[in-house]
């Protein structure tokens, strides 16, 4: 369809816009690498009158309030495009695809993308880092199946880059997105680093890190150990996905929703589900994760508090008996305990009780939880069509 000149300045003058925004939020991102950095604290005398539960109350039932509202301050109003303008083919085999490599069919799109674009990748292992660019918008990308479609690599943290120096978490990934309105379905993104031995340094590993606004994910499985799945900024749905990894394996400072998720460890120790980066109290991020289950190896935390402010919920979710008692970890700093906000609704198995609980952990009433449970929770409202 053609596109007047008036339409596309205007079109190109609101993604240049978009990356001006994005790029100044991600300079706030802390990468996953420096796990030693302390996070905000609380100024001496902040709580002098109202205690800590009275101050944690109050913190709640504005986050509460705020996230029930659809007015995420930190987004705007989204317009997707769902109906594709024209479709690619990627196969192992010449003869049966239009490219060999999903790189090289992003690589075919126009500097500027405007139009919803699908990318069909056949059957088969491909083994390449794939990496789509912050103006090529709208890109879909569909395999024949999750068990059948396999995108794999094998770089981790301490990977030398093409400058020599070590690629960090942030580069490791063997499928990365910048562009907002990406959509995956029936598709396995794997980083295939096995395992490391507890306290490795360097072998972070992502297998996909989503850093762009309205993502979606269908029937799609993310393989990894270590940092499998950097959800690291914008709005993102997973529905019906298959994560699997041990320590910190979904983690970054997204606002996402995981629906019908299932949630495998394979950690050989100790290992944590989730490491929620929120920062600030002005950062409308958190994970939430519903009708889920988390199964696996190893004594698993449900979230570590890798952000001061980091947010997580888990509700209608079954809990398999890896689950350590105390569920949360605080990142080795007892202030976060005071500005996180992890909880629980109606989650079932032997991993789910909530009596063994840190204290600064809820069990959330139905007010409570409600605005974590629908698409509400990410606006999908506006750019998801299910």
């Amino acid at each position: 369809m053609a596109i007047s000149n008036s339409h596309y300045i205007l079109c190109v003058t609101i993604a240049i816009l978009v990356i001006v925004v994005q790029n100044s939020r991600s300079a706030y991102c802390r990468h996953h690498d420096d796990d030693t950095r302390k996070g905000i604290r609380l100024r001496n005398g902040l709580l002098s009158n109202m205690s800590r539960i009275e101050f944690s109350e109050e913190q709640f039932m504005k986050w509460v309030n705020f996230v029930g509202n659809l007015n995420h301050s930190m987004f705007k109003a989204a317009k997707n495009k769902l109906f594709a303008s024209y479709t690619l083919h990627v196969d192992n085999n010449p003869a049966l695809g239009d490219f060999t490599s999903i790189q090289d069919a992003i690589d075919s799109l126009p500097s500027i993308n405007l139009v919803r674009v699908l990318i069909k990748v056949h059957a088969g292992l491909y083994t390449e880092k794939v990496n789509i660019p912050q103006l090529k918008w709208f890109v879909t990308i569909e395999g024949a199946g999750a068990d059948k479609t396999i995108v794999q690599y094998g770089d981790t943290a301490q990977t030398p880059g093409p400058n020599g120096r070590p690629l960090g978490t942030y580069g490791s990934a063997t499928f990365a997105v910048n562009s907002p309105y990406f959509i995956a379905k029936n598709i396995t993104f794997k980083n295939t680093t096995p395992v490391p031995a507890p306290g490795a340094i360097g072998k972070q590993a992502v297998a996909f890190r989503i850093s762009a606004d309205t993502a979606a994910f269908y029937g799609c499985s993310f393989l990894g150990a270590q940092d499998t799945l950097y959800d690291h900024m914008g709005r993102h749905y997973y529905k019906d996905c298959y994560i699997e990894g041990s320590v910190d394996f979904i983690f970054g400072n997204a606002l996402s929703l995981f629906e019908g998720c299932h949630v495998h460890a394979i950690a050989q120790n100790m290992g944590a589900v989730t490491a929620q980066g929120r920062s600030s109290m002005l950062e409308d991020t958190g994970f939430s994760f519903v009708n889920c289950k988390v199964t696996g190896s190893g004594a698993l935390y449900l979230g570590r508090a890798w952000g001061p402010f980091s947010r997580v919920v888990f509700a209608y979710t079954y809990m398999d008996n890896i689950i350590i008692p105390k569920g949360w970890y605080n990142w080795g700093d007892p202030n976060r305990e005071l500005t996180v906000f992890y909880g629980q609704y109606k989650c079932t198995g032997a991993g789910a009780s909530f009596a063994g609980r840190v204290s600064w952990s809820r069990e959330l009433t139905d007010d409570e939880a409600k605005p974590f449970l629908s698409l509400s929770f990410v606006d999908g409202t506006e750019w998801i069509n299910l």
